[in-house]
């Protein structure tokens, strides 16, 4: 299953959707040979080493490492969910997405996003007919250009002047209510946003799922956002992220607190600005921020407040900096915001505070240090006792084996004295022949084959001699081939989404973009040869493990007998292949 969805369903979605299309529509892209290629839109590069294939519907980025078909290309590109994802290919193939299998059965949503449309288009109707509402937003230094751009509207005074608009019956009603744009009382159903500056919040497809709204009338809170619906989770959303998307590749990502201050930061040019929806940074929203860009600002007050919410940012997002990913932070005068420090220094000062952001590693070793005696061995002890536990949420990688590295310095004192980090032995020198023979396992090269081409499964024949091989990977092969089997016109995408939960789903979408004989007769050698290596493994490993010969009573003797059999001829096949 991919995502809870069938997999009959995935497979029949991809194999409507051409990926040159989905991804031409978004980076530029030319061909080489089979192939299509691209500057990454991943990353920055010079060259070209994005590319695509027509044949496997997959992409690859030799640089960066990205990968995956039409359906992850648009999660990684566009930041989407999964089934947000299939949605979009599945609006564009013409067929509709099932119900999840093992799902709690949902209500439609049929026409609640459009009840929230026609919300937003309502709102942005009254603000042309209310000035003291257009005075507001003018002495806040925001254009009309601006306002449009955000979709910024205005709620009546009144009780009930959008469910008179919108509403009048049963279902208009019920919509409106699921929406979060009523309230219940004592005297019956209201209008939840009164006398407020409206900002409507989109999803990453760019529908309105929500609304924040400004008092502009003293008689209520500051701000008040839409309720939990089953539309809108403000700890999964970010204010102005789908605008910032649109504007074009996002170099970074500006995280502010309000919805002003992304409004006000992009009428002055920074339009890579969101906003957390008045929440703490959770860790969907970090997620959703570094699926979207690489580097990520985190602005906040340089006040206790401020800190505070910056120091669960950082707790959010430690277990998502992966691939180079990474998060700053900037502390801002107190009584200062965005809005006012943007209108204060102008864009260009603007940008140049921006470059002081403090990298999240000084953040978080400035934050711990602070609470503690650097200059006595309790207090290093204690450092490292605060520490660990944070540090040991970083993925695996370069970045975390950086950390240990500065505890230690800080600490004067080796982390693999207390269960922390080994040092590692220094690689071996080989060339990269030797590094290459070693990486084409017969194992890896038959998982490649499979992956590449599934039409080859019929070509491994009866596998039946391999159960109970020792070889690691054989219930993988055994997996393979029997999917193989079933689907042998299936696309490398396809078998991939279908294993999209797979514990073995990386390594396989590694395999996926090994350099491979390209032609048929080639390939099928090369995947025969594979298997018959496996077999004569499984043989000779069979005969070491039978006693020797003068223990062996009369079926092991016949048993021995077959064996050898067995390898000579695995043998005489292999130099038959010129092997």
């Amino acid at each position: 299953m991919s995502g809870r969805l069938p997999d009959s369903f995935i497979e029949e979605l991809l194999s409507r959707t051409d990926i040159v299309d989905i991804i031409e529509r978004r980076v530029s892209l030319k061909r080489a040979g089979n192939e299509w290629q691209a500057l990454c839109p991943f990353h920055d590069e010079k060259s070209p080493s994005f590319t695509v294939s027509p044949a496997k519907q997959f992409y690859h980025c030799f640089g960066c490492g990205a990968h995956g078909s039409a359906i992850g290309f648009l999660m990684q590109f566009e930041g989407l969910e999964f089934r947000d994802a299939v949605e979009d290919l599945a609006k564009l193939a013409g067929m509709e997405v099932p119900t999840t299998e093992g799902a709690p059965r949902q209500r439609p949503r049929t026409g609640l996003f459009e009840m929230m449309e026609k919300a937003s288009d309502w709102f942005q109707a009254q603000l042309k007919t209310h000035p003291p509402a257009v005075e507001y937003l003018k002495q806040r230094g925001l254009t009309g250009e601006i306002c449009a751009e955000f979709g910024i509207g205005y709620a009546p005074a009144g009780w009930d002047g959008l469910m008179k608009a919108l509403g009048g019956d049963e279902t208009r009603d019920g919509l409106l209510r699921r929406a979060g744009l009523l309230s219940d009382g004592d005297k019956g159903s209201y209008d939840k946003f009164r006398d407020r500056v409206m900002f409507p919040i989109h999803d990453r497809r760019g529908r309105v799922i929500g609304f924040g709204g400004r008092d502009i009338g003293d008689k209520g809170p500051k701000y008040l956002n839409s309720p939990e619906t089953e539309l809108f989770h403000k700890g999964h959303e970010l204010y102005g992220l789908f605008l910032a998307r649109k504007r074009g590749r996002l170099e970074s990502l500006l995280v502010v607190e309000g919805y002003m201050d992304v409004v006000a930061l992009a009428q002055y040019g920074f339009g890579h600005a969101v906003a957390t929806l008045g929440t703490a940074t959770t860790p969907e929203q970090a997620g959703l921020l570094l699926r979207a860009t690489d580097t990520v600002i985190y602005c906040f007050d340089g006040d206790e407040a401020g800190r505070k919410a910056a120091w669960k940012a950082l707790q959010a997002t430690l277990p998502k900096l992966t691939g180079g990913k990474q998060a700053k932070f900037l502390f801002l005068p107190d009584g200062e915001d965005p809005d006012s420090m943007v209108r204060k220094l102008g864009r260009e000062k603007f940008e140049k505070l921006l470059a002081f952001a403090q990298p999240l590693s000084d953040f978080l070793f400035d934050h711990l240090t602070a609470e503690v005696d650097m200059d006595s061995l309790d207090g290093r002890a204690k450092l490292v006792q605060l520490a660990r536990p944070h540090l040991d949420t970083l993925p695996q990688g370069v970045f975390r084996d950086m950390m240990m590295e500065r505890l230690e310095s800080l600490a004067r004192y080796h982390l693999r004295d207390t269960g922390g980090t080994a040092p590692k032995p220094a690689p071996q020198r080989r060339n990269r022949g030797e590094e290459g023979a070693k990486a084409r396992t017969p194992m890896r090269l038959a998982l490649a084959h499979l992956v590449q081409n599934p039409g080859l499964a019929p070509a491994a024949g009866d596998l039946g001699d391999l159960l109970g091989s020792e070889v690691p990977g054989t219930d993988l092969l055994l997996e393979l081939v029997d999917i193989c089997g079933e689907r042998p016109n299936m696309t490398t995408a396809q078998m991939l989404e279908m294993l999209r939960s797979h514990p073995s789903h990386d390594h396989l979408a590694k395999l996926a973009v090994w350099d491979l004989p390209g032609d048929v007769e080639s390939s099928t050698r090369e995947f025969k040869d594979s298997i018959g290596r496996l077999r004569l493994r499984r043989a000779e490993d069979a005969l070491a493990a039978l006693p020797r010969i003068i223990d062996q009573d009369e079926g092991q003797r016949a048993e021995y007998r077959a064996l050898q059999r067995q390898v000579t001829a695995l043998k005489d096949q292999l130099r038959g292949r010129g092997n």
